[in-house]
């Protein structure tokens, strides 16, 4: 990986802004979407506990997608254009966030929160260093919040495991959803990953975060009683989301979160929380 100088925004040339944005909005959709899923196990998860953590992750992970999406700013949109006026099809995370959960699937919610919190954990470490100064200076706040999201899931995982029932909903929903846990390390245009590597807006590339994934994931998920597929026997769904394409289930949970912005037929939306750049 080529070293290369400290990058501002005001600098950048065309290639590289389309790098810096790509990288962004991978880190932002991945995290709003998923928190859009999180929030429907309000007043649903088994325990009050547990439904109040997770209603905490949800709103972290929100918080997080904020802090990216206000990077983005830059580049001259506005937030209602980020999220809420942006076609279902311009949006970039990974399918393994739309996917709903099973239902009465909380084995399901458990270990989606494993397997994204690992890839998030690994990928923040991976951008700690990154040239974008603009993104470096903000990973150290998503970091401090993420550690609880992991310690979070591996609790639940190691309880639910504990009994024959749990350990049976747990093996489905890793048969369910690891291909699509796959996709988060899928590229959303390979020329455009390669320059965000050679830039070193990143120190990782996506095949050795996978790697790296895989080297945390399948023996953590094995000393469960687990059986993990085979990574190298498993195809990738045929929508991963990074290029555009997603499931059919993105356009129902587009459509739901963004319904009340468009009934009220609203044309920009209040910042209730301040600009990160003035705190």
């Amino acid at each position: 990986m080529a070293a290369t100088a400290d990058l501002a925004f005001e600098d950048l040339d065309d290639d590289e802004r389309e790098a810096v944005r790509t990288l962004l909005f991978r880190l932002a959709d991945d995290e709003y979407v998923t928190a859009e899923r999180y929030t429907e196990w309000q007043v649903r998860a088994p325990t009050l506990e547990s439904d109040l953590a997770l209603a905490n992750i949800a709103q972290d992970e929100l918080g997080h997608a904020r802090l990216w999406y206000d990077l983005l700013e830059d580049f001259g949109s506005e937030e209602r254009e980020l999220v809420w006026e942006r076609p279902p099809e311009a949006w970039h995370h990974a399918t393994l966030a739309e996917l709903p959960y099973e239902e009465g699937g909380w084995a399901d919610a458990v270990l989606r929160s494993y397997l994204y919190d690992v890839a998030e954990d690994l990928r923040l470490a991976a951008v700690e260093g990154s040239t974008y100064t603009r993104l470096r200076d903000r990973v150290e706040t998503v970091e401090n919040e993420e550690d609880y999201h992991l310690e979070h899931a591996q609790n639940w995982l190691e309880r639910l495991v504990d009994a024959d029932a749990g350990h049976d909903r747990v093996q489905a929903a890793l048969d369910r959803l690891f291909p699509y846990a796959l996709t988060l390390f899928a590229p959303a245009d390979p020329e455009v990953e390669a320059r965000i590597d050679e830039l070193g807006l990143r120190d990782r590339t996506l095949s050795e975060l996978r790697r790296d994934w895989l080297d945390r994931v399948v023996p953590y998920l094995e000393s469960l009683g687990l059986d993990v597929p085979d990574p190298g026997d498993t195809d990738l769904p045929s929508a991963v989301g990074r290029d555009g394409e997603h499931t059919d289930h993105w356009n129902d949970l587009h459509e739901e979160f963004t319904r009340t912005y468009r009934d009220l037929d609203r044309q920009g939306t209040v910042r209730i929380m301040p600009d990160p750049d003035d705190t």
